[in-house]
């Protein structure tokens, strides 16, 4: 008897958009620097008011993910690291956590907090 078992033999698994969402904003959050995640015009949080949305936008196009990630950065940092560092992680997180392919990772900074 064969045990073994190919993606065909057991079905398939879909992964929902607010997993995504979730995995993009606590990676991010999770970057020195990054002060906390921005509302943008039109975001999920506003609509639905989830605070799990805030700062992120995912789109599934042809298999892989797209993220836009809105954040407030702390000032006296490298903006430019920084967002890199966001990129690197959030595409590592998604890739690791669920095995999708990443297509980018837009950083969008919306402001610096001079207070922290």
């Amino acid at each position: 008897m064969d045990t073994s078992a190919t993606q065909e033999d057991v079905g398939k698994t879909t992964i929902s958009t607010e997993v995504l969402h979730k995995i993009a904003r606590l990676t991010t959050l999770s970057v020195d620097g990054v002060c906390r995640m921005a509302s943008f015009k039109g975001s999920f949080e506003k609509i639905l008011g989830k605070e799990e949305y805030e700062g992120v936008k995912v789109q599934i196009r042809d298999n892989m993910v797209f993220a836009e990630i809105f954040v407030v950065l702390i000032s006296g940092l490298n903006v430019r690291d920084i967002s890199r560092e966001i990129q690197s992680r959030v595409s590592r997180a998604i890739s690791e956590i669920v095995g999708m392919e990443v297509g980018g990772v837009n950083i969008h900074i919306m402001d610096i907090d001079f207070s922290s």
